[in-house]
């Protein structure tokens, strides 16, 4: 049996998921607002089917609080479509799920609990450290300061040392399915990471022509451990 941390301003559980009414799992009824995140429960469920928007936010504080109780978003057909990845939701149901689907989801949900969460990433290439942990990058032993997209595509190209990107695949990769700008925002990004390199380490960065970029695979050894 497991503890269902339901956020909804719905008077009842059948108003929001009939099915749950029946599983006999103990269901604690809360606001969905942010303090109610840590409550402590094997799975959250949050009630979107009147407030999408304020059910992406919750998901969204959920994950930057590093919640770690799976979230499970309540919808109705029409909502399926507005949810994405950047929602950070771990699943989605209908609010006419049969006890059967109900039943398996949040098995499924509280099996993915009990599983060890991923450490931070730790990237050691050619005197370039990344600590995602932290948020820092370094080159030879000197603090890098970038911006967080300049962060995040540097993390992204040196943990897979050698392997061309197209501008289209790191955008949909560093800046998400939901950013509308051109590809030319990577080439930006990607001259003043050089920039900030500097002389010594720029060509760590490889310009593929009619392609994209790619990070030097010369010598490339992730690290677990931290260092500099």
């Amino acid at each position: 049996m497991a503890h269902v941390l339901l956020l909804t301003l719905a008077p009842g559980i059948p108003a929001v998921l009939p099915s749950l009414d029946l599983l006999g799992h103990e269901v604690e009824l809360a606001r969905p607002e942010p303090s109610s995140l840590a409550k402590p429960a094997d799975v959250m469920l949050i009630d979107a089917r009147q407030d999408l928007v304020g059910a992406r936010s919750l998901c969204q504080s959920a994950a930057t609080l590093r919640v770690s109780t799976p979230v499970l978003l309540v919808l109705t057909e029409g909502g399926m479509a507005a949810v994405g990845p950047q929602w950070g939701a771990d699943d989605v149901m209908l609010s006419g799920a049969s006890p059967a689907e109900v039943e398996a989801r949040l098995r499924l949900a509280s099996r993915h609990r009990d599983e060890p969460e991923p450490g931070p990433v730790r990237i050691k290439v050619h005197g370039v450290f990344i600590d995602e942990d932290s948020y820092t990058a370094k080159v030879a032993g000197r603090t890098l300061n970038l911006t967080f997209k300049e962060f995040e595509l540097l993390k992204y190209l040196a943990a897979h040392p050698g392997r061309v990107f197209t501008r289209e695949a790191l955008l949909q990769e560093v800046w998400g399915y939901d950013y509308f700008g051109g590809t030319r925002t990577v080439d930006v990004h990607v001259r003043r990471l050089r920039a900030k390199l500097g002389s010594d380490h720029e060509q760590l960065i490889g310009t593929v022509r009619n392609v994209g970029y790619r990070f030097s695979a010369a010598d490339a050894a992730p690290q677990d451990e931290a260092g500099a």
